[in-house]
Order: C-alpha cells, then structure tokens, then sequence
C-alpha cells in the first residue's frame, strides 16, 4: 500500500484485510484530558486525549513535514519545552533489573548520552547517513540510546532478537549488507564464527565490562565520545529502520521504515490507543527484537512525552511481572496475550497494582476467558490491538467503545479497513494493502480474526516461517522430509507442529528419544523459540498434484481436533 509517511506501508486492512493510507498533518498542540473516576480513584476510565471513537476519527491529522527526524523534532522538543517551563521535567526512561538495579533518564539526559552514542558511531566508526547497524541486545539501557543515535546520525537500525543463532545472523547480516554490529558477550562467539562471509560489516562494538579482540568495547568509546554531536538532516521519506519478517516459502525478509512511517505514524497507538499523557508511565514486556518494541517501548510512549519502563527480566517471569507492576507506579501495561494467560493463573487479588490504569494486548488474539479472569480479578478491561510490522495500530478496542472479548476492535483513525474476499498475488493494489490476514466485521463494524492468509505461525507472539523449521528438520540426517503448521496451545495460543517422514533406517528408532534429538538439533539451528513442540512422524504429506505440499490440510487437521 503507498503512504503518505512511505518507509514501509502505513495502511488500513482488507480481511483479507485491505488497509487504506489517509494524509497526516502533524500538529504540536496541547493535549486535553477527560478523567472519571471509580470508586478506586487511580482507576481512569473515560479516554485522556478524546472523547469518543468517533471524536479520535476526526481529531487525528497528523502533518508530514519535508524534513522529519525523531530525535531533534520530537525528543528534543520535550526537553526545549522543560527547560522553558512549558511542561514539568518528566523522565523519559526507567530501567530496573531483578537485582535491584535503576537507571533513570529525563529527556535531557536521554539526548546526552544519546548524542555521545552518536558520535561513536559517525566519529569513531565513521558511519554515513544511510549505512546499516545491527543491533542485538536483551533490554539494557544502551538499546535505547543506540536507537535513538540511529537517529541522530541518519543510520539505519536493524534491531534483532537476542535468540538467533550464528545462521540466522549470516542472513540477516547479508542481506542488509549491515556495516556495523552492536551486542553481547553472549552473542559476540557466534558473530566472530561467521564474520568472514559478511564482507559488509566493517565495525564490532561489544557492550560488555570486558574486552574482546576484534570488537571495540562500547563502554570505552561512550567514555570518551563527544556529547556536542549535530543530527543530520533526514527527510521523512529516508529509511530509519528494518526489522526482518518470516515469511512461508524462504527466509526472513526486510521490512523497512522511513523517519516518518513510525516517527510520526505510531501518533495513532501512543495518543489514541495506548491513550498517553505526559505523566504516564508505560510499560511494554516485548522482546528487543520484535516491530512491537519499536511500537511501545520507543515512538508511541515518547510521541506524548511519557516514560518508557523497562525491567530487564532474563526471561518472562510471571511473579516477578505482578511484583513489578505492585512496586512501581507504572500506569499503562503492555503485554502479548500469552503472557495474560500466565498471568491469570496466578492469585492476583493478592497484589496490589496502585498506578495501573491501562491494559493492552496485541501480537496475538487473546482469549475472552482471560480477559474475562483479568478484569474479575484486577478491576481493568484489556484493549486490543492488531497490526503488522509493515503498518503501525491497523483496528483496535480504544477507551469509551464497548468491548467485545475476542475481537480486535475497529479501524484505527490511520486506516480505512475493508472486507475483500478476493484472493490476490500482489499485497498491493491501489491505495490498499493487504495484510495477508483474514477476518469477518460484524454489524456493529467490529472486526475479528480469522486467521492468516499465508502460513506464518504466531506462538506467544513469536511470528515463525515454517520454511525456515522445515529447512532446519531436513538437514537432519533421519529426516526425508517434513511439513511444519501451526497447532492450538492453551498457553501460547499455537505452536509449531512438525509432521516428519523419516528414513527407512530410523523408523523403527525410539519415538520419544528422535523426536527429543530432532527438536535439540533445530535449537542449535535457528533460533530456539523456532523448535517445533510438537512433533508426528508420518509416512507420508499429503500433497497437490504438482508436488507442493498441502500445509493447509494438516493445519486444518490440527485444529479440528480442537
């Protein structure tokens, strides 16, 4: 679909979701709010920065200047407007840790460091406005700073999850053609393994209190950068950032976004649906790598000058995640739906959430009983949200609208989502995109999700190509061939099923122990989330009369049985 802000497409959806682009004006005005309280009075239930759906339709008309970069028109703004007394100094950033550890930045000291981070990567490495990083780090405060010195210097960020493999950054890092590599002591070894075939990448820089041959250490040379670093000039339409997407019949593609697309297109999630003010604190569990940390842990919450919480769990823990929103006064909890279902196994009337007012979903459909489960026990509805890494909010429930558990809501004011029940080859036809996903609009224009138009599984809001699960399975020297679908879980939604034909001489091997041995070797792989949980060894798949295999029918065969 074409746009206005360009990168990739901000569009509406067809379901076969078609999603139509309007025109933006970006307009700095003052944001008014409209409180009512419950009986609990830090419960807010009527919107902050609109009266009604039909009042944010209207309202929203965001403006597309010539020139357009985040940093300066945006971060920096909010810290002119504090230093001019025009808005109280508000932290911009609040890190914490399981160890006790806090990091906390108002915008000021965001541009700071960020500035120093940005001369590091113009002086010391000398990029150029359009050269491509690589970034791969779990949530630490430098993820932040990285992104927005990408900013400041005109790079272009290519953010990745902390889980892929040694292959999987190969790719990634060919296809970009990235000059420079940011990440860990955890993945630096696997970098260095394949860093011969990446005839691109010209810089290492490790984030680590060690040093390692062949990488500059981060910490140094943010020691010593100067922090008077000048932002080059972007246009709105000049890319800023590529996240890789799996896709069904190959690897990962690039997906990119001008300064604009997110930069001013994610006005939409952070002033209508997440509905931020300046003194809100939000807090987003995705991971680093994903589109959704773009989403709600970058632009959306500093779109409306509020805070970014972080808290840097290893791995999802639900304890510590309803610890975290008890001790700290973070308003606004965004989460994907697998997690909810966690988190409503616990007892929750045993916390106390004194500053939680929003609850978001998006990822994922969630299931109505858990939202269901959520509100009985914590008083607050969760809205949700559906889009794409392509697009920003395509629908979405927003405050004052009826909730109807189980759909995603209606159209958000940046698309104009129709129902095509044409198939197509193209995902762009027109002023439309289509998304590649199917769904049904009810009378009252709710829409609600079908499926997926191609065979991409979503397992706890992990989007897996089964191409590249299938292509990890055949190397596997017992398996003759194999087809991967996705299967309903009651935890993750689905996961990735393989059905496997084996070689002659290893069907009459131990079933547990080869399916063990099958999902151990596709761990080392690809990445680990990619592992098939579920494995059935077949004789054969069924297939078209032309050899493809009929994914479709096994797909359809697993969920039947639910």
């Amino acid at each position: 679909m074409q746009n206005n802000l360009k990168g990739p497409i901000m569009a509406c959806t067809v379901v076969q979701l078609l999603l139509k682009t309007q025109s933006f004006r970006f307009l700095w005005t003052p944001l008014t709010a409209s409180f009512r309280f419950s009986k609990k009075s830090y419960r807010v239930l009527a919107p902050q920065n609109f009266l009604n759906y039909e009042s944010l339709k209207k309202q929203y008309k965001p403006e597309v200047p010539e020139y357009f970069n985040f940093a300066t028109d945006v971060l920096d703004k909010w810290t002119e407007m504090e230093k001019e007394g025009k808005r109280p100094t508000r932290l911009a950033l609040w890190w914490a840790n399981d160890k006790g550890d806090e990091v906390r930045w108002n915008f000021e000291e965001l541009g700071f460091h960020s500035r120093k981070v940005a001369s590091v990567l113009s002086e010391v490495c000398g990029l150029q406005k359009g050269d491509r990083v690589m970034l791969l780090l779990p949530r630490i405060p430098e993820w932040w700073l990285i992104n927005v010195a990408c900013m400041r210097t005109g790079t272009v960020l290519i953010p990745g999850t902390t889980q892929l493999t040694a292959k999987d950054i190969l790719h990634r890092v060919q296809t970009s053609k990235a000059k420079c590599i940011i990440t860990d002591d955890v993945l630096a070894p696997a970098i260095d393994c394949i860093v011969s075939e990446c005839q691109s990448l010209k810089f290492k820089l490790i984030v680590s209190k060690d040093h390692r041959e062949g990488w500059l250490n981060f910490k140094d040379v943010f020691t010593n950068a100067n922090a008077d670093h000048n932002c080059v000039t972007t246009r709105n339409q000049d890319p800023m950032t590529i996240f890789f997407t799996s896709g069904t019949t190959g690897s990962p593609k690039m997906t990119e976004h001008s300064h604009s697309s997110y930069g001013i297109g994610l006005t939409v999630n952070g002033r209508y649906w997440l509905d931020l003010t300046s003194s809100d604190i939000l807090w987003n569990t995705s991971d680093t790598g994903w589109a959704k940390s773009a989403w709600s842990s970058v632009f959306a919450p500093w779109i409306q000058g509020a805070c970014v919480f972080v808290h840097n769990m290893p791995r999802f823990d639900p304890t510590t995640v309803l610890d975290t929103l008890s001790r700290f006064p973070i308003t606004t909890f965004c989460s994907a739906p697998t997690a909810y279902r966690m988190l409503v196994q616990h007892n929750l009337t045993s916390y106390k959430f004194q500053s939680l007012q929003h609850c978001v979903s998006a990822g994922e459909p969630i299931n109505p009983e858990v939202m269901e489960q959520w509100k009985k026990q914590t008083g607050l509805d969760i809205y949700e949200g559906y889009g794409q890494t392509e697009t920003v909010l395509i629908c979405g429930t927003f405050k004052g609208m009826k909730i109807k558990p189980g759909s995603m809501g209606m159209p958000s004011p940046a698309y104009d989502v129709k129902d095509d029940p044409e198939r197509t080859d193209s995902t762009l036809q027109g002023n439309f995109y289509v998304t590649g996903d199917r769904g049904i609009v009810d009378e009252d224009g709710y829409f609600w999700f079908v499926g997926r138009a191609d065979d991409v599984i979503n397992s706890a809001g992990y989007r897996i190509g089964p191409f590249e699960v299938e292509s990890a399975l055949i190397e596997h020297p017992s398996v003759v061939e194999s087809a991967v679908v996705s299967s309903p879980d009651p935890i993750r939604g689905e996961v990735v099923k393989a059905f496997v034909v084996l070689a002659s001489d290893c069907v009459s091997r131990d079933p547990e122990k080869l399916i063990k041995e099958l999902q151990d070797h596709v761990k080392k792989v690809t990445a680990p989330y990619k592992y098939p949980r579920k494995v059935e060894f077949v004789q054969q798949l069924p297939k078209t009369v032309s050899g493809k295999i009929r994914r479709n029918e096994l797909r359809k065969q697993e969920w039947g049985k639910a």
